[in-house]
């Protein structure tokens, strides 16, 4: 507060008084309005938004820059994950570069949709980029992954190039899986799917986990699900069976505040995701934060490996609705989805982070954007071009090995020979 009855200040000296004061004033709302919370039956976190600490400068600007995120919620964890965290330039431009690219590819994804060049089901992952992003970046080769529907960016992330996944969401032979598999059946190596049932794919996670466990491979299982699957009995199975055999598998909810058009705290009766898993160790953290989903990530890929399985609630929030057939206006209003857009942006947040910290010019992003833009429409194209797979693929990729007889084709009259399994391609 700038006291204005000491006469002998100058009025230079009160006037650079009084303009810290507003800038104080302007930075708090500023800061206030960066940690709200919209979604409905979520978990509102007790510690401030991320900060950058200190960086290391080189020729005028940063070779990395020390963050800190929002504190780590626990359950059954007497320590968690430290909320500081050193990034380097490389790993800036990388995580940056992912998230934008899904972002990019998502929306190429929804305007093939519209134009009717996709015709099957299409679930978008925008708005949840930090959460795959952060969870790749710590996992090691040996690790795995298993996801639900909402599979676009994950695949991406593991290895299928965005041709591969924009040609198997139109059909095309060129996809990952050769155009048989869409939206919700993509994989690739230590990518186990893309699963259509809601929850199934749980499970499956912790049969991997106990593949990895019996086979001596020292890899982590991620088994992802939304907060609309977390209320199905056979994740809890798979809890139990997990903490029984103390299996390496990190249970991770990607809390989005809704199942399909219903609110987390409409459809279950505790909302604290992270704390589901009764004498299973969870973690809460900011899934919009792409840093602290990584150092969440390597926390419970070390639990795991040394001493049992973890849940880990990342709390995100989905921009589309459920599906591209879902205008997501219905149960929430635009004013909720705008304000998470202007405060809470996976993208834009850790693209002002680092900037501000003297990682890279804004420039430089520019250059990546408009890369990545070009990318995407190079891929697009590709992909409408890519030619529609013929009937005599139905009978290929079901065995690895030919087998005696035949499959009966779409008339009782047709019939189609088995084939040899085929390497997918764009891997």
């Amino acid at each position: 507060e700038v006291d204005l009855s000491l006469t002998n200040r100058s009025c230079g000296q009160i006037i650079m008084g009084i303009s810290k004061w507003v800038n104080t004033i302007f930075r708090s709302k500023k800061a206030a309005a960066a940690t709200t919370e919209v979604i409905k039956g979520g978990t509102t976190p007790t510690s401030a938004d991320k900060k950058t600490l200190s960086g290391q400068k080189k020729n005028g600007f940063a070779s990395e820059a020390t963050f800190e995120t929002r504190a780590f919620k626990l359950h059954n964890l007497e320590e968690g994950p430290a909320t500081q965290v050193t990034v380097t330039k490389e790993d800036a431009l990388k995580y940056y570069s992912q998230m934008y690219m899904i972002r990019r590819m998502e929306t190429a994804a929804g305007n093939l949709y519209k134009e009717k060049t996709i015709r099957g089901f299409c679930h978008l992952y925008s708005g949840q980029e930090a959460c795959a992003v952060g969870m790749r970046a710590a996992m090691r080769p040996e690790d795995s992954c298993i996801t639900a529907y909402r599979c676009h960016g994950w695949t991406y992330l593991m290895g299928v190039s965005v041709q591969g996944v924009l040609s198997e969401l139109t059909g095309r032979g060129g996809g990952c899986a050769k155009g048989k598999g869409g939206s919700m059946h993509m994989y690739a190596s230590q990518f186990y799917g893309g699963n259509g049932i809601v929850g199934a794919q749980v499970p499956l996670g912790a049969g991997i986990a106990l593949a990895s466990q019996y086979n001596g491979t020292k890899g982590a299982c991620i088994s992802l699900y939304g907060d609309g699957a977390a209320n199905q009995g056979q994740i809890f199975e798979a809890y139990n069976m997990a903490y029984l055999w103390k299996l390496p598998c990190i249970f991770v909810c990607e809390n989005n505040g809704y199942g399909m058009g219903t609110s987390a705290d409409r459809g279950s009766c505790n909302v604290n995701f992270y704390s589901r898993g009764d004498v299973l160790p969870g973690i809460w953290v900011d899934g919009m934060d792409v840093v602290a989903v990584k150092l969440a990530t390597e926390f419970a890929i070390n639990h795991v490996l040394n001493i049992g399985p973890v849940v880990m609630e990342v709390y995100t929030y989905r921009y589309s609705g459920h599906s591209m057939s879902d205008p997501g206006t219905s149960y929430r209003t635009r004013e909720e989805v705008q304000e998470v857009r202007q405060t809470r942006d996976p993208i834009t947040s850790f693209k002002d982070k680092i900037i501000d910290a003297g990682l890279v010019k804004a420039e430089e992003l520019k250059t990546m954007d408009n890369e990545i833009k070009k990318e995407i429409d190079d891929a697009t194209k590709q992909a409408k071009a890519d030619s529609e797979i013929g009937l005599p693929e139905l009978s290929t990729d079901v065995y690895s090995n030919n087998l005696e007889g035949e499959i009966r084709g779409c008339t009782p009259a047709s019939w189609l020979k088995h084939s040899t399994l085929k390497r997918a391609v764009n891997l």
